[in-house]
């Protein structure tokens, strides 16, 4: 399969075209009508040397809220109140500390600079959306990501003390099964989100769920 270059339009290749891990395009910009356009057809975004390299992998890693799993010791933290869970106070330093956590297997981060103006945008959009824990008024962990429709779209999270993130996802998530989403989307495999119950499914049916879950 070829590896599509974007230009200026916002149209994307079939998503049947990725190459076998995930790839299908580079270049474009991350303007807010692009980055809607992408999510809604199951497309991401990833930077690498300053270049947008746009991914959907097969299979999808995915949560179906209802099948949320809370460990016995997390449902500790939570009865403890160890943390206090907000939304959406503090999208700019979520995805900040998102940049600058180092990850097991990276060298460096694809949160560039641009990455975070474009989600910073569409945060004030009312797109894009951070779910917080904080404990003795600092923020601790995080996550962040899009929201459209019935679905959320999970993109980097953090945390600075054990759990933390374990609690703002779970929080979170028990927060969107009330507000009606019915799919998250986790892109790529991790133990840690494994272990809340995230599992794989083809990217087939993933792109179907978008179609019946996004207006």
């Amino acid at each position: 399969m070829p590896l599509y270059a974007l230009g200026e339009s916002h149209w994307f290749p079939p998503v049947e075209d990725a190459l076998e891990d995930g790839l299908l395009a580079m270049g474009g910009d991350l303007d807010p009508e692009r980055l809607m356009k992408a999510y809604r057809k199951g497309i991401f975004p990833w930077f690498e040397d300053e270049m947008p390299l746009w991914w959907c992998p097969d299979p999808r890693f995915v949560l179906y809220p209802e099948e949320l799993y809370i460990s016995k010791s997390m449902q500790q933290v939570i009865r403890r109140k160890e943390f206090v869970f907000k939304t959406n106070t503090a999208f700019a330093h979520v995805i900040e500390n998102c940049r600058a956590t180092p990850r097991m297997g990276q060298s460096g981060t694809w949160i560039t600079p641009e990455v975070a103006t474009a989600y910073n945008k569409l945060y004030t959009l009312g797109i894009a959306h951070s779910a917080e824990a904080w404990q003795d008024g600092q923020l601790v962990g995080g996550l962040y990501g899009i929201k459209m429709g019935k679905v959320f779209f999970g993109e980097s999270m953090f945390s600075h003390t054990s759990n933390a993130s374990k609690f703002a996802f779970i929080q979170y998530v028990e927060q969107l099964k009330l507000e009606g989403i019915a799919l998250i989307d986790c892109q790529v495999y991790t133990s840690h989100l494994e272990s809340l119950g995230a599992h794989m499914i083809p990217r087939k049916l993933f792109c179907s769920l978008l179609d019946e879950l996004i207006d």
